[in-house]
Order: structure tokens, then sequence, then C-alpha cells
């Protein structure tokens, strides 16, 4: 019986044959790796909502930087995590604090070897875990914060960060620290707008890492997970206020947003592989319930075939490894 010549089982008969047809592939500078670093820290502190990643020293965080780089790797997010924090944050804007400390020396460190990124949002830094200043009756007041954002734009620009990524969704932020970086004289300074943030209970694992302050949550001013075109929306609007990368967040439950976002834009656009979605793997492999490493590449190309240029992910590293092994 003769078939028809496109018959497409003929090309997945063998590695190499699927190999060669793959719509989609990795590449270690596919990833970025998301990094925390606390003041005061000794020696690393293992997460335990996620296996196998840590609180760094300002020490260990270099040595994560050098392996990197060494890697390959499409680049390296920071987030701070101080010993002192304050309803303003007052810690973000410090040029000798732990985060823009952390920005210097990684810089010097890998020099443009790897695109240093830092997260631009104030929930590290604030006694009560908002992504921005409160007003008296306990509500993020959106202005005020923008300007906090923009000093901190600045101040992550001085301190050599290549890629500012501003995360806490307020209205106008690409806006305001586009021009803050501009009147400083930090035109080549990029922004990763995180356009389409989704109040998400992914983020979990996340709240452990920075210790987190926040009581309550963030639903007034991240989106909610039920609305998709909201999300093409935001992004539209970050594009027209100058961002030169986008973001949606988390990456595995916002495929649809995430296909929608990489369809319509003309730059970038970036995925986060978030906590929970970490914690979910690592938890099913430890107890034998799924090939780990299987697991941990589909995911990332899932993420990448619905249209991610990159994924931040905690498995960066040892993906990128995998990768070079074959």
């Amino acid at each position: 019986m003769t078939f028809p010549a496109d018959r497409p089982r003929r090309l997945r008969r063998t590695p190499a044959l699927r190999r060669l047809v793959a719509e989609t592939r990795l590449h270690p500078a596919d990833f970025i790796l998301p990094v925390f670093v606390r003041e005061g820290l000794d020696e690393p502190m293992p997460i335990s909502s996620m296996p196998g990643v840590v609180q760094h020293t300002e020490q260990s965080l270099l040595e994560a930087a050098e392996e990197a780089a060494d890697l390959g790797l499409g680049g390296i997010m920071l987030f701070g995590i101080p010993a002192v924090r304050d309803a303003e944050g007052s810690a973000s804007l410090d040029p000798q604090g732990i985060l823009n400390r952390s920005i210097a020396a990684v810089k010097q460190q890998v020099g443009d070897r790897l695109p240093v990124m830092s997260d631009l949002c104030l929930d590290e830094f604030t006694d009560h875990g908002h992504c921005g200043v409160l007003t008296a009756e306990g509500a993020v007041d959106n202005d005020a914060t923008l300007e906090i954002y923009a000093c901190m734009g600045v101040a992550q620009a001085e301190a050599g960060a290549d890629v500012v990524a501003p995360s806490g969704m307020m209205d106008g932020q690409v806006a305001v620290i586009r021009q803050a970086l501009d009147d400083a004289g930090h035109q080549d300074a990029a922004i990763l707008a995180y356009s389409a943030k989704y109040a998400s209970a992914y983020y979990g694992p996340f709240r452990e890492a920075v210790d987190s302050q926040l009581q309550g949550d963030r639903r007034s001013y991240q989106m909610d997970a039920a609305n998709r075109s909201e999300g093409l929306r935001e992004a539209d609007l970050d594009l027209a206020e100058g961002a030169d990368m986008l973001m949606v967040k988390p990456a595995t439950a916002y495929l649809d947003v995430l296909s929608d976002v990489a369809e319509a834009s003309d730059v970038p656009v970036s995925a986060y592989q978030v906590s929970g979605e970490y914690a979910m793997i690592e938890a099913a492999a430890a107890n034998g319930w799924v090939d780990r490493r299987a697991v941990v590449l589909e995911a990332l190309t899932s993420i990448r075939r619905a249209g991610a240029t990159n994924v931040l992910t905690y498995h960066a590293a040892e993906a990128a490894r995998w990768l070079r092994e074959g």
C-alpha cells in the first residue's frame, strides 16, 4: 500500500531524523539565570522549597556569575535581599546597598561576557513586602512609587547593569524609568519590562527565597489569571513607553499569553519559569514520578516553542551543561 510522500511519521524514526526536522531548539544562550544574594551571609543558604537553589553570599554570587558566563548563558538576573527594610525600600537606592554593590561586583567579574540584569522592584526592600510605597490607607501609591523606580533605574545603571527589569506592574513605569535613564546619561541601559505579570499562586517558593514580608496579596496591581487579551494590551503599552524587551510571567500556565505577545511584538520576549514551576518539577522528580532531565528540557522547549526568545529559569546552568553534553 502506497502512502503520500508527506507522511510525517517517516521523519520521526530515528533521533537524528527528529533532530533534523526539529522546529524548536534549545541553546545555553536562551537561558537567563535568576539569582538571590542576601546581605550578611557567611555561606550560601539553601532555599527549602527550591531544592538546589540558594541565597548567595556576595562571594558565591561571583562564582555563580563566572559559571554562567563560562556556560554561555544569555544573562544573569540579580535579586537583592537587604539586612534592613523600611516602608520606602530605601536600601534599593543606596549605591552600597546589597543589590547595587552586587551588580557592580558581578559586572566587574564578567565584563561583557554575560549580560548583567537587575530586578527593579521594591518588594524585597520594603518592610510590608509590596512592590511600591503605600498610602495612609494601605493601598499602593502608583505615582509615588514611580518616583522611586526612576531613581532605582539610575542607581542600577550606575552600578553597571546592562538591563534593568521593572517588575512592579505600576502604570507608566517603563516611560518614567526610560526618561530617568536617558536624563542621567544611561541611554545604553536596556529595559526588560515585566509586561504581563500575573498575580499567581506559582510564586510561593519565591516568597521564601527573598524572605518576603508580604501580608495579603498583590492582586490590586498584578494581572488576573482569568484575563488573556489584557496581557497583550499591557505589552503594547510597554512597547509604546520604550521597552527594549518584554516579559510574560509565569511561563507554563500562561503559554497562550506568551504566544499572543510574541506574535505581536517586534522586540525580544522573555518568559519566566517561576519558583513554583521549578519546585513542582523538583518535587515530582524527587519522588521518582518523572524523569527530571527529560521534563526540564521538555518544559523549556515548550516555553520556547510558544514564542519566548529566552527563558528565565532556575535550571539555566544545569540545562546548559546538559545541552553541551549532547
